[in-house]
């Protein structure tokens, strides 16, 4: 079965404000911020993939409706993809600005992404719900600093500097004089 993705370049349908696009494709993504700004870069961004046609043609409907323009695009057959993940979600996923993988390689989004193309990266799985991810916490061993010649003060104690008796200095203003003008 073919699949499609889909894919943004910023470009929004002529009359429409560029503004009133941008609102809109936010709201729409759920997305604000540097993360708006990227998707109206100019560069090519892919937003959903794995989509069967009509899926990805409700997706065109809601981009045009926002007032973008988007493009569906078929995708290369990937034969080590599972069939699971290959299957549209129910709901358009919260950060829609992601490359995708495609046979355990990663596939770039544009020109700048290609020089991470080969580089080999572990397919991490998501923890299932509650799970603990923090590592087994181990215990500090105690320093062997000898405190022993400290001691508190009592309760109540002015733990202020000690104040020193210095003499009092008058600056000497003889030479000053006062003139009227």
């Amino acid at each position: 079965m073919a699949r499609f993705e889909i894919v943004f370049q910023g470009q929004v349908q002529p009359g429409t404000p560029e503004d009133q696009a941008r609102a809109r494709i936010g709201q729409l993504f759920q997305v604000a911020g540097e993360q708006l700004d990227m998707l109206f870069s100019g560069r090519r961004i892919v937003i959903k993939q794995g989509l069967d046609e009509a899926a990805a043609a409700k997706y065109r409907t809601a981009i045009e409706r926002a007032g973008a323009l988007c493009s569906i695009e078929l995708m290369e057959p990937a034969e080590a993809v599972p069939a699971s993940a290959l299957a549209p979600a129910a709901e358009p996923a919260p950060t829609p600005i992601t490359s995708g993988k495609a046979a355990g390689k990663l596939v770039p989004r544009d020109e700048y992404m290609a020089a991470f193309a080969d580089v080999e990266a572990p397919d991490f799985d998501i923890a299932p719900l509650g799970a603990d991810l923090q590592d087994d916490y181990e215990a500090p061993a105690p320093l062997p600093i000898d405190l022993s010649a400290l001691s508190l003060a009592p309760v109540g104690s002015d733990m202020g500097e000690l104040k020193r008796d210095l003499p009092e200095v008058v600056p000497n203003t003889d030479h000053l004089k006062l003139q009227d003008d």
